[in-house]
This record gives C-alpha cells, sequence and structure tokens, in this order.
C-alpha cells in the first residue's frame, strides 16, 4: 500500500523544484496526481519526466479566470473530487524590484505579492470550496490544503536575502493558512504550511552559485552545511497530506537543515567571544 493510496491531488507550481519533487513522491506512494504549471515549456519537460500517469495542466495561478479553469479540468480528470491541494507556485521577485524596503520598488512589490500572496489566495479559496461540496472520506476527511511558506516570513537574514516583499508575502500566506485551517476543521478540511530556508531548485540559482552565501549557509543550515533538496521538501510535505496525519491541522513545518535555530555567521564576521572562567 503506497500512502497516497486512492487520494486525487493537485500540485501547483508542481513543474519544478519543489513541485515537481513531490509530484513524483506523490505518484510513487499512488495518488492520482494533477502538475500545473504556467509556462507551457516547463509543462511539457514536467510531462515528459513525469510519464503519462500524471496530467500536466497549464495556468497562470495569479488569474482568477486561469484558477477556475484548472480546478474544472482538475477535478475532472481526477474524478470528480479533490483530497489534496498543494500549492508551491511562487517567485523570488528580484529581478521584479523586490529589495530592501528603501529599494523595494512598487512594481516589485506588486509582482511578488500577486505572485507568491494572490496565487495562494485564489488556488485556496477554490480548493475549499470544492472540498466543502465533498462528502468526508473514510478517514473523515473532506480534504487537506498544503501550502508554501519561507523561513524568512519570521527568520530574516537581511545581508544574502533582504526582500521585502518576498517576507512580506510568505508573511501572509502563513496567516492566511492559519486562520483557514481555525475556521474550517470543523469542515474537516485541514491546513498547513511547509516554510523551508534554502533549496536548491531553479527558483534559488542565484543564491546557490554564491560563494559567499554558501559560506554563510555552512553554519546557517548546519544540517546540511549548505542548500536543501527538493526531495527534503517533497518528504515533509507527503508526511502532512498523507491520511496518517489526518489529526494535524494548523501547523508550520520548518524544513530548514537548522535555519531557524542557528545563529550563522557572516564569513567576514569577527569570530564570537570566548570568556575566561570565574
Amino acid at each position: 500500500m503506497g500512502r497516497l493510496d486512492g487520494s486525487r491531488c493537485l500540485i501547483v507550481g508542481g513543474t519544478g523544484g519543489i513541485g515537481l519533487a513531490s509530484a513524483r513522491r506523490f505518484r510513487d506512494e499512488g495518488a492520482r496526481v494533477v502538475a500545473c504549471g504556467r509556462s507551457p515549456e516547463t509543462c511539457a519537460a514536467a510531462a515528459a519526466d513525469l510519464g503519462p500517469g500524471v496530467a500536466v495542466l497549464t495556468a497562470d495561478a495569479a488569474v482568477p479566470e486561469d484558477v477556475d479553469r484548472l480546478f474544472a479540468e482538475a477535478v475532472e480528470i481526477l474524478g470528480g473530487r479533490l483530497d489534496v491541494l498543494f500549492h508551491v507556485a511562487g517567485l523570488s521577485g528580484r529581478r521584479f524590484g523586490d529589495g530592501p524596503l528603501h529599494e523595494c520598488s512598487v512594481a516589485g512589490w506588486d509582482a511578488v505579492l500577486d505572485a507568491n500572496a494572490r496565487s495562494t489566495f485564489l488556488t485556496d479559496r477554490a480548493a475549499v470550496r470544492q472540498m466543502l461540496m465533498q462528502e468526508p472520506d473514510a478517514r473523515g476527511l473532506r480534504g487537506t490544503v498544503l501550502n508554501m511558506g519561507s523561513v524568512l516570513g519570521w527568520s530574516p537574514a537581511p545581508d544574502f536575502f533582504g526582500t521585502i516583499a518576498y517576507a512580506a508575502s510568505k508573511g501572509a500566506v502563513e496567516a492566511m493558512t492559519i486562520a483557514a485551517a481555525s475556521r474550517y476543521a470543523r469542515d474537516r478540511i485541514r491546513f498547513n504550511l511547509i516554510a523551508p530556508a534554502l533549496i536548491e531548485t531553479p527558483m534559488a540559482a542565484r543564491a546557490c552559485g554564491d560563494p559567499a552565501i554558501l559560506a554563510y549557509l555552512a553554519a546557517k543550515q548546519p544540517m546540511a552545511g549548505g542548500p536543501g533538496s527538493a526531495e527534503d521538501c517533497a518528504e515533509a510535505a507527503l508526511f502532512l497530506c498523507e491520511p496518517a496525519s489526518r489529526f494535524t491541522t494548523g501547523v508550520v513545518l520548518n524544513v530548514d537543515g537548522g535555519w531557524c535555530v542557528s545563529e550563522g555567521r557572516l564569513p567576514d564576521a569577527p569570530p564570537p567571544p570566548t570568556f575566561e572562567k570565574p
């Protein structure tokens, strides 16, 4: 028996990085999976990677009409029910003008909030509307929603990751997830969040190729001594989406290699002080 046998799953942002790794993992655990991406090119590559057992659809999750169409098609492909939505889609935004508060442009703010917070709102809303119409399954659940946060929403690293719109967008996603978990627990719909630190994905290519950042990560993410992997996040997502976690809602799960409990140290920072015993 696979850990997701019979589960019907939609992964928004499922054509690259963490989403693609999760689509593979969910498929291998017996789920029926629909993956969605925004670019026809990445969708075609993902379809070839995932094989004929996974449907791949194209949509822009920040556009309401696209989201409505996506959910209609996905639910039809999945046989009339949606058990799991995993929303991964988002962007970092530096190329659009995100940065420290005094440098962040209005265009950068809008682009990041649209791609990260607005898109999550739209897909979560569509998912909960579908799940409210469904009868509880054999385990008593109408559905599970898993969103994508970031440790930068509450554990900043301003010297290397000083993007104010990105942090704000991930903070907004966390707040929405917790509020939805509170409201829909009575309806047997779960909402949880995973919060990665720096993960080696195409979106993080700039950071993962910067020697200074890699030196910083050696202390900031000590469990890996560097970036995490998309598969690390896929395993966490699997746990929060599988029936074994059916009693878990409103959880923020850090997948961060120690980021939030490690001080880290800039390469040129002085060593920490030593103290003599009295």
